[in-house]
């Protein structure tokens, strides 16, 4: 099932436990303790590890994996929203924000900079209930993570300036505007939130805060929010990857040890809401198609009947075997509908959305009734005992997938730990489902849901309220905000720290980390196909990814959104199994078969453990050479395509990528949304699907790629049967010839009314896709223009305007084309300055072109990134595809890192007078016509109404 609504849909961190014991071992550095070890047991999803704690509170974690030369560093604060007072919401954001922006030893801007150069990647998120920063480098690059880290724990205060926090103050609205006040449905939970739970309950408030409480707040509150809660003994560190681990605990001691222990945290009370009655709430939105959400509280994480409450959402609302797909998308009532656990540390909820086609039938009260029609079949029904056993298959498959990286490995550990005080709890969430009986997730039906009061929010469409699921009762009262004004502002003097060595000296690397493709065996089949593998044996698992030359770019003008609907159309089954078995099969089996269409093919994608790769390829095997076909499922699934186009084009993402096909490709087949539009998918019939799979879903052109814990015999005795296949020619296609485009800029405006935010886009045609050639070497003059955080375009936008949340510019290419984009979404009074700023920017970068700072900084960091690339068999896999899919040789990563190492400055600048010549490029804004256009006019451009093809 295809969804819609980009849903925070909280999954189920299934989890064990290892010995514990407190010991000081000698071999130890003073003033740390090991608290517990446990051993990897092979063919589990049991992640090894010791705990460590040193004396000034802070929880250490390590868990060495030397089979890539990377490392994931992970330090969590258990402080979140909801350790905020009322009136001070957003703190703990706007902190996440701060901590990017320079400490005592670290420069403006330079955490980043840093992190990119040494070839590493590194973000921050933050929850209600905790802070996380996390960076993947090259594991030679460790002890640089370390002092970045600490530095920012310890010596973050005495570089926070009322600038920079004015900066960041500006960047969190920015966000705030963008992934929420300018995102349709973006406020639903903000919204239910305050209907759920009373006034001042921690959870009342949005994560990322109130723009009224962020322009109240001053830069001495944050610094005592900080002095508060951002203390070592607040703090896990986790580590994991390529370490040694003396060495390792060497260094945290050396850079962490000193840190003085903060005020002490004691865990929140549990706070579960309580409703006496339902409270119906309505948001009119920007929006075509209405959509209900209703949510429970229940109990809060960590409850001993959370797993039973997963696995009844599960069997309500996951999949093409829940009641509520059967109930709402077999018989197209909806468009989309589900059922999740949203649990938090204090408090969780049981929530269920449904939302409506747009059109006639956009009425959320029959919706409502059929929700509630479900949970009385499943009151008398209950789940069964095959359901159960499927879900718990597929949990601990999932469990062990997950441990093929890395950062996931890290990060379950990390949150094991701070939220259950057990790195291990992974082991005992999965006892739990284990253990699980039917009558225990009836029980949570009928103690949470059954008869209880929720919230059920109606989302609508501006001016229409008769169409929610029932009339409002409910008004949230109005926020009772504490008069701070009287409060004398307190001085934060920052904590003094005494080392032994001079921080300020960041840490050299002492030695190289080189990354290589392991080494691939390929054959190619009898019948036309190429197999291309790496045998990889640190999970028991394989991946296989079979590159059928069934692409967007086979479908005939005017029939865009075939190959997708085609592709969809095979995971409703065979013509002896139905979609509802399939899945069922897919779970007891805890495997997955996904299908995604490209330009040039669709890819079916085969996950399975090791033990079960037999019986999911005849299952695969079985959809593709044998689909079902069956008129009732095309008719659905092309008008659930309609309905997801409708969805798609309400944002200003697609808008904006719609007005740059027109403007680059107008008159050409590129310039339609591949997906579809409302006119090419009402035209579309199952006998086009069916002609198109008889012509392209053929072995000839065929690309198999296949990562895992198999020999390559092994590979060939189970692809052995595929000889069978039998299918046309490869196909091949004419060349496109490409329009010529204005000798100067315009700008294209697409109305978007009342937008409070402008996407803006410079756009040009650029060079074919070449692994080495022209492409990517104009791919890495980019680099220090918009091709990382740190870029020229991004920190003016930014870090030194505050127009954006982001900038970023790229080089999309394929066998057709290429085309250049630098983007940002701006805030709609600084659209016509966002724009001579970027142009300004594009206008030096293209005359100058990188000095040789950004030079070696691109070098290190580009060269460097390798070794993060291809970790995960599913990367490998996409890697060997498009090896097979270009003709590539085994070697073209090693001829990329030679032209990274040896490329000249002046290579690079001819490239970047070539194609960043501002004056070469068209300009798209996606906004608020009416307010934009006057201003837009003092760019001295040419303001040009667009309407896009919907």
């Amino acid at each position: 099932m295809k969804h819609f609504w980009p849903l925070l849909v909280v999954v189920t961190a299934l989890s064990g436990c290892g010995n514990a014991y407190d010991k000081q071992a000698d071999s130890l550095p003073k003033g740390i303790t090991e608290i517990e070890h446990v051993d990897a047991k092979p063919g589990s999803s049991v992640i090894p590890y010791t705990k460590y704690r040193l004396d000034n509170g802070m929880t250490v974690i390590l868990s060495p994996d030397h089979s890539d030369p990377l490392v994931h560093v992970d330090v969590t604060y258990h402080v979140g929203s909801a350790r905020e007072q009322v009136g001070k919401s957003g703190f703990a954001h706007f902190f996440e924000h701060m901590m990017f922006q320079g400490s005592e030893h670290v420069g403006d801007q330079q955490h980043f900079r840093i992190v990119t150069e040494a070839g590493g990647t590194l973000n921050g998120n933050t929850t209600r209930d905790r802070t996380k920063y996390f960076e993947t480098l090259p594991s030679n690059q460790l002890e640089k993570a370390l002092w970045l880290e600490s530095d920012r724990m310890g010596f973050l205060l005495q570089a926070v300036s009322q600038r920079k926090f004015e900066i960041q103050r500006s960047t969190v609205k920015n966000e705030r505007g963008q992934n929420f006040d300018n995102r349709p449905y973006g406020l639903i939970w903000e919204k239910i939130d305050q209907a759920l739970f009373p006034v001042g309950h921690p959870y009342s408030w949005p994560v990322i805060g109130y723009v009224q409480d962020l322009d109240k707040v001053n830069v001495d509150d944050l610094k005592a929010f900080f002095q508060r809660w951002y203390g070592p003994n607040n703090a896990v560190l986790t580590i994991g990857g390529d370490l040694d681990v003396e060495q390792t605990l060497a260094w945290v001691q050396k850079y962490f040890g000193s840190i003085p222990k903060g005020p002490s945290v004691s865990d929140a009370p549990k706070q579960p809401a309580t409703l006496e009655t339902d409270r119906f709430i309505t948001l009119p939105d920007n929006i075509q198609q209405p959509m209900l959400v209703m949510s429970w509280p229940t109990s809060f994480k960590g409850a001993n009947d959370q797993v039973a409450q997963e696995v009844l959402a599960s069997a309500i609302g996951n999949g093409n075997n829940s009641l509520l797909y059967k109930r709402l998308i077999k018989t197209q009532k909806a468009v989309d509908t589900g059922a999740f656990l949203r649990c938090d540390e204090l408090a969780c909820t049981f929530n269920i959305y449904a939302m409506a086609p747009s059109g006639k039938n956009a009425n959320l009260t029959p919706l409502y009734k059929d929700i509630m029609d479900v949970l009385k079949t499943f009151k008398q029904q209950g789940i069964s005992t095959r359901k159960l056993e499927e879900i718990t298959n597929s949990s601990e498959a999932s469990a062990i997938f997950d441990l093929q990286s890395v950062s996931g490995k890290v990060t379950q550990l990390a949150n094991s730990e701070t939220f259950y005080n057990n790195p291990a709890y992974l082991q005992a969430e999965l006892q739990q489902l284990r253990a699980l009986k039917k009558d225990d997730v009836m029980a949570v039906f009928d103690h949470y849901i059954h008869g209880h009061a929720k919230v059920a929010l109606s989302v609508v469409p501006h001016g229409q309220p008769q169409l929610a699921a029932r009339k409002a009762n409910y008004t949230p009262p109005p926020r009772q905000l504490p008069d701070y004004s009287k409060e004398k502002a307190k001085h934060v003097e920052p904590v003094a720290i005494s080392d032994n060595f001079d921080r300020s000296v960041m840490p050299p690397v002492t030695h190289g980390v080189y990354a290589h493709l392991p080494s691939s065996y390929h054959w190619k089949t009898a019948n036309g196909m190429t197999v291309r593998g790496i045998e990889q044996t640190e999970t028991p698992t394989v991946v296989m990814e079979f590159r059928v030359p069934a692409g967007e770019r086979g479908v005939a003008q005017g029939k865009e959104g075939l190959a997708g609907l085609t592709a969809q159309l095979l995971l409703e089954g065979s013509k002896t199994l139905s979609s509802e078995d399939l899945e069922s099969k897919l779970d007891q089996l805890g495997s997955s078969i996904n299908i995604d269409t490209g330009m040039y093919s669709t890819s079916i994608v085969v996950r399975s453990l090791r033990k079960n790769v037999s019986q999911t390829l005849a299952l695969m095997q079985d959809v593709l050479w044998h689909p079902k076909f069956d008129p009732k499922d095309f008719e659905r699934l092309r008008k659930n395509s309609l309905q997801s186009a409708v969805y798609s084009q309400q944002s200003s993402s697609w808008m904006n990528a719609q007005a740059v096909r027109h403007v680059l490709f107008h008159g050409t087949r590129f310039a339609n949304d591949p997906s579809g539009s409302k006119a090419s998918l009402s035209s579309l019939t199952l006998d086009d699907v069916k002609q198109f799979y008889h012509q392209y879903y053929t072995p000839q052109g065929t690309k198999i790629a296949v990562v895992g814990d198999m020999t390559q015999e092994q590979v060939r005795h189970e692809l052995a049967s595929f000889s069978d296949w039998q299918g046309k020619a490869a196909p091949s296609w004419p060349t496109v010839t490409l329009p010529k485009l204005p000798s100067q800029s315009h700008i294209y405006l697409v109305d978007k009314p009342n937008a409070p935010q402008t996407t803006v886009s410079f756009v040009r045609l650029g060079p074919t896709y070449s692994a080495t050639g022209e492409m990517y070497k104009a791919r890495l003059a980019n680099f220090n223009l918009a091709g990382n955080f740190n870029s020229r375009i991004n920190l003016n936008l930014r870090e030194d305007k505050g127009y954006t949340y982001g900038a970023f510019g790229y080089i999309s290419a394929n066998k057709d084309f290429g085309k250049w984009v630098f983007s940002a979404q701006v805030k709609a009074p600084s659209t016509a300055d966002s724009i001579m700023e970027i142009h300004k920017e594009m206008a030096e970068y293209s005359q100058s072109g990188p000095t040789q700072r950004d030079l070696n900084f691109m070098r290190l960091a580009v060269g460097q990134k390798k070794a993060l690339s291809y970790e995960t068999p599913q990367q490998k896999a996409q890697l060997l595809g498009h090896m097979m899919s270009y003709k590539l040789d085994a070697n073209y990563l090693d001829e990329q890192q030679h032209i990274v190492k040896t490329i000249s400055r002046a290579a690079l600048t001819k490239l970047a007078h070539k194609w960043f010549d501002p004056n070469d490029y068209q300009i798209v804004v996606v906004g608020d016509a009416k307010t934009l256009k006057p201003q837009l006019q003092k760019t001295g451009l040419s303001v040009e109404p667009l309407e896009i093809i919907r």
